[in-house]
């Protein structure tokens, strides 16, 4: 009786085990999930909390007591103002040029067959896959190159434009790559021409990834310091002067830029995820 009822007694034991293992498991990656997020934002909320800070000299360092001030006047620092005005000006710009043309690129890589493609697509991410040095020194050598090229606001622009391209497309290209031609296909059945079906099928359906796309430019080129002190000329965007404050003095003015660009940033993408959550709603019912 005790050699049957022993592998009986047994089995009970060995599924709590294994449950207990289970568990184990998915709490040891929901705690290394929750500290690896807690590395990621950490150094942002040094940023925020550093921009109430009240230093008694010129470096935000060390904490020396709390204050609104820095919110209220944060264009107190002389050359702030135009730097990040100026960055804006251009992240507006780079980013909706390259998102109309990525978008472009990757219909065509997509839905069409023509030479050259195979070399289009690796050409496509020799700008995300090369060291920003290398693209800076390039693109100097070649605006240096042509006369009609000052260097300044346009060389800027055309700089972003070149290296954002490369994620509108992948970013575009993997949504095209799993989309539906059977709903184009039924709205031309119905009458649609190709305008039409790209306008109100097409368009709709790839407008995350394209947003998505967009908002990706924005944040790349605002952020972009290695490639834009090599075309800038006497322009100042707001990495450059950041870079060129922090040899003297590092303002907590632009912390607080820093951190009302980060909350913009959150604020978007949290109303990109609500919009998608309401349309999947309306879709599944």
């Amino acid at each position: 009786m005790s050699a049957v009822a022993q592998p009986v007694a047994a089995r009970p034991r060995s599924r709590a085990a294994g449950r207990a293992l289970t568990r184990a498991r998915r709490e040891l990656l929901t705690i290394y999930a929750l500290l690896g997020f807690a590395y990621l934002l950490l150094p942002v909320a040094v940023v925020v909390l550093f921009s109430f800070n009240h230093p008694k000299g010129r470096f935000n360092y060390t904490w020396q007591g709390f204050t609104w001030s820095n919110w209220t006047n944060w264009d107190a620092v002389p050359g702030l103002k135009p730097a990040l005005e100026l960055s804006l000006e251009i992240a507006a710009i780079a980013s909706l040029a390259a998102t109309a043309l990525g978008t472009l690129i990757a219909l065509a890589l997509v839905r069409y067959r023509f030479r050259g493609r195979a070399v289009t697509n690796v050409l496509i991410f020799l700008p995300m896959s090369s060291p920003e040095i290398v693209l800076g020194a390039s693109l100097l050598t070649l605006f240096l190159s042509f006369s009609f090229f000052t260097l300044g606001f346009w060389t800027i622009v055309i700089a972003h434009v070149m290296f954002c391209i490369s994620y509108v497309v992948v970013t575009v290209k993997a949504r095209l790559i799993g989309f539906d031609r059977h709903l184009e296909e039924a709205a031309m059945d119905l009458g649609a021409n190709e305008w039409v079906t790209f306008a109100r099928v097409t368009l709709p359906l790839i407008a995350p990834a394209i947003l998505a796309a967009l908002l990706l430019c924005f944040a790349l080129s605002i952020d972009d310091f290695v490639i834009t002190n090599f075309v800038a000329g006497q322009e100042v965007t707001f990495p450059l002067f950041v870079w060129g404050a922090a040899r003297a003095a590092v303002p907590p003015q632009i912390n607080v830029v820093g951190s009302a660009i980060f909350a913009v940033a959150v604020g978007v993408m949290l109303a990109n995820v609500l919009v998608q959550m309401r349309r999947a709603r309306k879709g599944a019912a």
